[in-house]
């Protein structure tokens, strides 16, 4: 019997959201899910070191080294199966999954997202490019998002949002660590719970 989902996150850079849902885990705050496996689409991504530490499998799976986006999410979905993964987290993962993928994990894939959808989202959004938007655009509250993914960018179903205050003195770097701290390092272990909990209750009735 499935006590807990089997989670992997999938990352490219720093792994500060990684970081997040590994510090709920020890805290006991993400028990229905656990933290089995992580990948990275970039080699040397310093969120392997964090898996490390963690004492969680990683693997680096890159578009380069499979030579196609086809070989490189058919390696990726080997990977997933062969851990038996029941959800799949994109911490920072910059990498825009295919349709053909996403129908494959239907309510299964949880991303955040750096601003409150449907502001300041969908292609080539992601970043410090979101926080320079909702800056240039002068609004006085953002935030973060945590949606399931489907084939359009951020176009999933949203799960949880929080408003983050925009300072006037915000650049869009001390606006990004803001939307992390007071966002989505609190509703990205909330959103994987919540998840985490649901495929463990399908499970037992399976």
């Amino acid at each position: 019997m499935l006590t807990k989902a089997r989670i992997a996150v999938l990352v490219s850079g720093g792994g500060t959201n990684l970081q997040a849902l590994i510090d709920a885990q020890q805290r006991g705050e993400l028990q229905s899910g656990e933290i089995v496996l992580v990948i990275s689409n970039k080699p040397g991504a310093y969120a392997l070191q964090r898996a490390e530490k963690a004492g969680i499998p990683a693997l680096t799976i890159t578009r380069k080294d499979c030579g196609s986006t086809e070989a490189f999410e058919a390696a990726l979905l080997a990977a997933l199966e062969e851990n038996h993964i029941d959800l799949i987290i994109l911490a920072g993962f910059m990498s825009i999954l295919s349709a053909d993928f996403t129908r494959r994990c239907p309510d299964r894939i949880l991303n955040v997202h750096p601003s409150l959808i449907p502001s300041f989202c969908g292609k080539g959004m992601y970043g410090l490019r979101v926080h320079q938007a909702a800056l240039d655009y002068g609004v006085k509250v953002t935030g973060a998002t945590v949606h399931l993914v489907n084939e359009i960018p951020d176009g999933g179903r949203i799960l949880l949002q929080k408003a983050v205050a925009i300072l006037p003195e915000d650049t869009p770097e001390t606006l990004q660590r803001r939307v992390m701290e007071q966002a989505e390092w609190i509703l990205l272990p909330q959103a994987a719970e919540m998840l985490s909990a649901n495929i463990v209750k399908e499970k037992r009735h399976d």
